[in-house]
């Protein structure tokens, strides 16, 4: 009976990995000192960065779970959250040292920014940026099965509901469960960079 769960735990994973990406890309733009429209706005995307990894997704988990009540939306939006401020910086870095002939290329035949982003920069960064995306959806899996504890769902709501009957022999199964799925969700995800390089 733990399939439900586990299947609510894994798609928070990946709903947090989806939230992430959408947000950090365009984070990752501004922050970057090569495609920031100006240094003070690089800056203040920095400091937001620094910002959402300051706050542990558990502590993001528990201010959402009292905003939005219990279920799997405060897990996403915690994952999400938090990772944005990881994510969004190694995609900057990625971004910063991409080569910049092309980027001088395409703004000499009169690219737009957007143009130049979309046809000069992504194309260099995509497989960093899958990388660090894919390692993320991974450590996304774990962290849901966390924040299912503070009342966020999935997988950690059944470990903590059976630790508060003192059902030992059920937290045993839903470890060894967790376990199984983490090595499932690293072995897809390793597949999955191997296919991309």
């Amino acid at each position: 009976h733990w399939v439900i769960p586990l299947r609510d735990t894994l798609a928070m994973s990946i709903a947090g990995t989806a939230l992430t990406i959408v947000l950090s890309l365009p984070l990752a733009l501004l922050a970057a000192p090569n495609t920031t429209p100006n240094p003070l706005v690089g800056r203040v995307a920095r400091v937001i960065l620094a910002a959402f990894r300051s706050v542990p997704e558990i502590i993001l988990g528990i201010l959402f779970v009292a905003a939005v009540g219990f279920g799997a939306l405060p897990g996403v939006l915690a994952l999400a959250l938090h990772s944005t401020g990881m994510v969004a910086k190694f995609y900057a870095e990625a971004i910063e040292h991409v080569d910049p002939k092309p980027l001088e290329a395409a703004a000499a035949v009169g690219a737009s920014r957007f143009q130049v982003i979309s046809h000069a920069v992504i194309p260099q960064v995509l497989p960093q940026l899958a990388d660090i995306t894919i390692y993320r959806w991974e450590y996304h899996f774990r962290a849901s099965a966390v924040l299912g504890i503070v009342g966020a769902g999935g997988i950690g709501f059944e470990l903590m509901a059976a630790l508060r009957l003192v059902k030992y022999d059920e937290v045993s199964a839903i470890l060894l469960s967790i376990l199984a799925c983490v090595l499932v969700v690293d072995s897809i995800g390793s597949m999955l960079r191997k296919r991309l390089k």
